[in-house]
């Protein structure tokens, strides 16, 4: 890959989220445990619905998918800022920090197609039971899978493009604790409006373009759930959408509000991208978990085969 634009500089310097050495040791620490327990309840996610046949449905292939992607996603971020707190010089290669642009890019912008396909996969199982095997075919679910890498892979790379044909001439400190797009645009000696302009519309179109499917599908199993007489039908209808809705709103409000915000480099900028990059992928597998019978009954019985 051919950076001539960046041939001024070849490292960014991370400013982190503190400079005083005790602060860093507890964020370390407490990062570090996050990143173990993300790790660890992803995979033990992935492992349960594996391992027991009862779980082998669409929507928990899909989980199993919303899993991986977390680990992928934490994984993205989480040890670099590890690393940076142990170290006395926070900085990152040019070619590294385009990567972790475009993998930050890859990962989300797979989790939100993820989380449209999965608002669909429950209007199909709510409003249309009776055609839900052929409507979700493991055939389909494998091509809707597909297709959300395919978009996010898409759009990852027009992002990268953007960045990759910016002037980087004398600035070389990103305040933040990771590359992303919005953080290099202070850093930028080019004119950049054409840049912002093309990340905004293309954040507004990807984003959008899944969370308003979500939108229609659940207006219309709020409908289908309404129009069911039985209150335990009604109950037991909610309850296998509200851990859904649960990832849906941490996940897109936190997302909209860090890359349609004006980029400044504020503390709240660097709290939203924490909310989203590190706290969710931790906060998925619990909410799944704690707020679902057959996942907590197959955890259950696996860790009643080694205690």
């Amino acid at each position: 890959m051919a950076l001539r634009n960046h041939s001024t500089i070849t490292e960014f310097i991370l400013i982190g989220l503190s400079t005083d050495p005790h602060i860093e040791a507890l964020l370390f620490s407490l990062f570090l445990v996050i990143y173990l327990l993300t790790m660890m309840g992803n995979l033990m996610m992935m492992l349960v619905i594996r391992a027991h046949s009862r779980l082998h449905t669409p929507m928990y292939f899909f989980l199993s998918n919303l899993s991986f992607l977390d680990l992928c996603f934490s994984s993205v971020t989480l040890p670099k800022l590890l690393e940076d707190l142990r170290s006395e010089k926070k900085t990152i290669s040019v070619e590294g920090c385009l990567a972790q642009v475009f993998f930050v890019f890859l990962t989300a912008g797979t989790e939100a197609c993820l989380l449209s396909v999965m608002a669909y996969d429950r209007y199909a199982a709510i409003c249309h039971p009776l055609l839900y095997g052929q409507v979700m075919s493991n055939q389909r679910c494998v091509k809707l899978m597909l297709a959300s890498w395919g978009l996010a892979s898409l759009n990852a790379v027009v992002i990268l493009l953007l960045a990759i044909n910016m002037d980087f001439c004398e600035a070389q400190t990103i305040h933040h604790f990771t590359c992303e797009l919005p953080a290099l645009f202070p850093l930028s000696c080019s004119d950049i409006s054409i840049n912002i302009n093309i990340l905004l519309s293309a954040s507004l179109l990807h984003g959008l373009g899944t969370i308003i499917p979500i939108f229609l599908s659940y207006a219309r199993i709020i409908s289908t759930i309404l129009g069911i007489s039985s209150t335990t039908g009604r109950s037991k209808a909610f309850s296998t959408c509200s851990s859904h809705l649960i990832a849906v709103v941490l996940f897109f409000g936190s997302g909209f509000l860090c890359y349609l915000m004006p980029p400044s480099g504020s503390s709240l900028n660097v709290l939203i991208s924490l909310q989203y990059s590190v706290v969710t992928p931790l906060m998925n597998p619990l909410i799944y978990s704690l707020k679902n019978k057959e996942v907590k009954a197959a955890v259950k019985k696996i860790l009643g085969k080694f205690l």
